[in-house]
């Protein structure tokens, strides 16, 4: 039987921050137990081990409220980087105004990583959203500048000074930029910390997680670059917001090391939305400003695509195959992390239903764990794809 949530993970990620109250909160975590590497279909390689060949890190997200009977060990077995779901969110770190701060699941999640020998990439320093429903609009929106920067810096501080040596990258700053909503340096401007602090909040965050643990990548990540997405938004301003915000904080000192790309895939219609030539022109001018790349939360909407499951994994292993074969060819691209491993626990499913009722399938492998043609594609793209110079090299590189 498979582990179910009493409610839906995008409910509680919304909170104050992005003017809307979740749902209840989650009640106890799962607890980490030994996974065994050898779990999975002894015929495949480890995805992996497949992008290590070409000097690609290959992992995917996972939480604690996932680590059910057998999911865990797939995961183990799949990826060689970790990326925390929901774990360091302040809806599980600090949960109302109030409350301390929480490191449990945080501590869990990344001790499962350790035991597994998995990098690590935590997420997120500043957002305006993962704050659940103990947060109200106006404790966030009707702070005083005085009190936001307390806020938002002390937990930031305390957060990355906990975990110092643990991870190997921070998202610091994630989804603060936009083409619209936004100052002329395509900054956000729709955010909490933005009205009460201004946009040196993002700076800032940079400048403490560098403090507090230097060694650990510090990474701006933001979404909506590959297609007209599902909301409507077109990817050419999106991509040139992303690059002016960039740009300010470059040129004001700030020690951004990397740029992630979330990767979020509309299959409706992607052959046709996906204009090769210029996703590649846009993945060089990050290159050429001399930052890594990280597609960070890689899945498939299946919205546009047949009921029929055997069909709809055909077609969604091809979204695969074309984003990738772009994308990897670029070798300022180092690390590519699924946004989830199985179609069993996948936000999609949660929060935007099929209108059909059948079941989301956008990830590499089924409920069940059952290998798909998504997972057949991702391993021929990493084989496809040139070797380059790694970023980081797997810990269980060396001992399998």
């Amino acid at each position: 039987m498979h582990q179910t949530r009493p409610v839906t993970r995008r409910s509680l990620l919304a909170g104050a921050g992005a003017l809307a109250v979740g749902a209840a909160g989650l009640g106890g975590v799962a607890q980490a137990r030994p996974s065994s590497l050898a779990a999975g279909p002894r015929r495949h390689p480890p995805l992996w081990r497949q992008a290590w060949r070409k000097g690609i890190v290959f992992g995917s997200s996972i939480a604690t409220w996932q680590l059910d009977d057998d999911y865990p060990a797939l995961h183990a077995r799949e990826a060689g980087l970790l990326f925390t779901e929901d774990d360091l969110l302040w809806y599980q770190l600090k949960p109302t105004p109030d409350a301390e701060l929480n490191f449990g699941p945080g501590d869990q999640i990344i001790g499962f990583a350790e035991q597994n020998r998995q990098l690590v990439i935590a997420a997120h320093l500043a957002w305006d959203e993962g704050f659940g429903e103990g947060w109200s609009e106006d404790d966030l929106w009707g702070l005083s500048a005085p009190e936001a920067r307390e806020l938002l810096y002390g937990v930031i501080r305390s957060e990355v000074a906990h975990y110092r040596g643990r991870a190997d990258g921070w998202i610091v700053a994630n989804e603060v930029t936009d083409p619209e909503e936004a100052d002329r340096h395509g900054f956000r401007t729709n955010v909490p910390w933005y009205q009460t602090i201004g946009p040196s909040y993002i700076a800032e965050s940079f400048h403490i997680a560098q403090d507090e643990d230097p060694d650990a990548l510090r990474i701006i990540n933001e979404f909506g670059f590959e297609t007209v997405n599902e909301w409507g938004d077109r990817p050419g301003p999106r991509r040139r917001a992303y690059l002016r915000a960039i740009d300010r904080l470059l040129a004001q000192g700030v020690p951004v090391q990397a740029v992630g790309i979330q990767g979020h895939l509309l299959a409706d219609r992607f052959a046709d939305r996906f204009h090769e030539n210029g996703y590649r022109a846009f993945l060089r001018e990050i290159a050429d400003r001399g930052l890594p790349i990280l597609v960070t939360e890689l899945d498939v909407l299946d919205d546009g695509l047949p009921t029929d499951a055997a069909e709809r994994d055909r077609m969604v292993a091809d979204v695969y195959r074309r984003y990738l074969d772009v994308t990897l060819d670029d070798e300022a691209v180092k690390v590519v992390v699924a946004f989830g491993l199985t179609d069993r626990y996948t936000w999609l499913e949660e929060d935007m239903p099929r209108e059909d009722g059948t079941p989301r399938r956008p990830l590499a492998f089924d409920a069940d764990l059952r290998r798909k043609p998504a997972a057949r594609a991702i391993s021929r793209a990493f084989e496809h794809a040139p070797c380059r110079e790694p970023l980081w090299t797997p810990p269980k590189a060396g001992y399998s």
